[in-house]
């Protein structure tokens, strides 16, 4: 679509043993008939497309299909890749992506956007799906990619769905690029940041993380260590800094699908899909922890899809920018925090679901109650509120006030929609614009 259009986009993943299918809806409007376009209409034509959005299941090639026909499309009216997302306007457009694949570390944007990953180090090819030792990792393995000590950037050679036996510890200066493939990491324990730097994980789809532990598994060339239970997170961040989450889809995890806890931050968290989960994002250890105080996370173009309950994110202390996301339909609550985090919503659309009892897309839990967190500094500013949609703000509406939680210039509401199609994993083609 062109920048004169409105859109209102929704797309649908199903799973099975071996993909993840993707669709996607548009319904347009003109900005010249907007004006004449009442609320109630616009209200109705959400509630029309929330009755169908059961739709059929597709297959996989048929996703495909889609997504190159529309590509097709763009490339026949000559449009151009660019769609305003800072982010893939800065790689994706380049046919060889493959061959320039460490480009992808200086697009980085938000408080994460000094993770470099593996820039500075050699590729490694990750050729082993089947065969996962926590403690003598082999090599050709991913488990034994990321524990090396010095910079790497992990790619693959085929399709391959791992099930690892352990959590993944990963080692500092790590970028895991699933692009070109169908990379899956899934039912089993997921990955583990944990008191490190500078990771870069993009294109995986990660879903069906369970707990494990009480067991013996490797972190580094020269140690291995006895791991508690782990909590069952798809990604977990912990004690680590400079770390940046792109275009992966999530899904169905025990406990989190991305948390940060124990003084994490210079985090970037961007175009992810993530469906079907209850406690999505937790940001922050304890209302206890004041090292959390500290924390800086960006949350941005990432679409909050289907069979989501809350945490998107729920936060404690630090400085949260959630900017230019599509929410659609959450069970209880889309934001969430305690501890008096600083919460900056900038250009985000908010879709209710019809249920009127979870319209509004605010939560806070405070001892004291709203005495105390109405001085907490939480604003809505250019959010596009859909289907009876509000955000409850309080404190202080200064932008000074926001100043710690301010990374990026945010885009207006009224374009995401553009943008959000292309979140989550996507299907790149060597050879070819992504």
């Amino acid at each position: 679509m062109n920048g004169s259009a409105f859109s209102i986009y929704s797309k649908s993943v199903i799973h099975s043993s071996d993909c993840t299918l993707v669709k996607s809806l548009s319904l347009s409007l003109s900005l010249s008939e907007m004006s004449a376009f009442s609320l109630f209409s616009l209200v109705m034509l959400l509630q029309v497309y929330f009755t169908s959005s059961a739709r059929p299941l597709m297959q996989i090639s048929e996703a495909i299909r889609w997504s190159s026909m529309n590509n097709s499309r763009r490339q026949l009216e000559g449009e151009s890749c660019r769609t305003g997302n800072p982010i893939d306007d800065c790689w994706r457009c380049d046919p060889d992506w493959e061959t320039n694949r460490k480009m992808l570390a200086d697009c980085g944007i938000g408080f994460g956007r000094n993770a470099i990953g593996g820039r500075d180090g050699e590729f490694y090819i990750v050729t082993d799906s089947d065969h996962d030792d926590p403690v003598n990792p082999i090599p050709g393995t991913l488990r034994h990619a990321v524990i090396q000590e010095e910079p790497l950037w992990i790619i693959f050679d085929h399709d391959m769905v791992i099930h690892l036996k352990e959590e993944l510890i990963m080692n500092s200066y790590k970028t895991i690029d699933g692009r070109g493939y169908n990379i899956q990491i899934s039912n089993g324990p997921c990955v583990t940041i944990q008191d490190i730097n500078n990771i870069i994980i993009h294109g995986i789809y990660i879903h069906d993380c369970v707990p494990a532990g009480n067991a013996l598994v490797r972190d580094s060339p020269q140690h291995y260590g006895m791991r508690g239970i782990s909590d069952g997170d798809g990604i977990s961040i912990f004690g680590a800094r400079d770390i940046w989450i792109d275009h992966c889809t999530l899904a169905r995890c025990y406990d989190g699908l991305i948390d940060a806890i124990y003084g994490s931050t210079a985090i970037t968290i961007s175009n992810n899909y993530m469906f079907n989960h209850n406690e999505v994002m937790l940001m922050g250890h304890s209302d206890d922890f004041i090292r959390d105080k500290d924390m800086q996370v960006t949350i941005a173009f990432n679409y909050f899809g289907e069979g989501l309950v809350q945490r998107m994110p729920r936060c404690r202390h630090g400085y949260f920018h959630i900017v230019n996301n599509v929410y659609t339909g959450w069970e209880m609550y889309a934001i969430g925090g305690s501890a008096n985090p600083t919460i900056n919503s900038q250009g985000n659309v908010f879709i209710a679901a019809d249920d009127k009892s979870t319209k509004e897309v605010t939560k806070r839990e405070s001892p004291s109650g709203d005495s105390d967190w109405k001085n907490w500094n939480w604003r809505s500013d250019g959010d596009l509120m859909l289907n009876g949609a509000f955000f409850v703000p309080s404190g202080q509406e200064t932008p000074r006030s926001y100043a710690k939680a301010s990374s990026m210039v945010a885009r207006p509401a009224s374009l995401i929609t553009d943008i959000t199609p292309s979140a989550g994993v996507l299907d790149c083609k060597i050879g070819q614009q992504c």
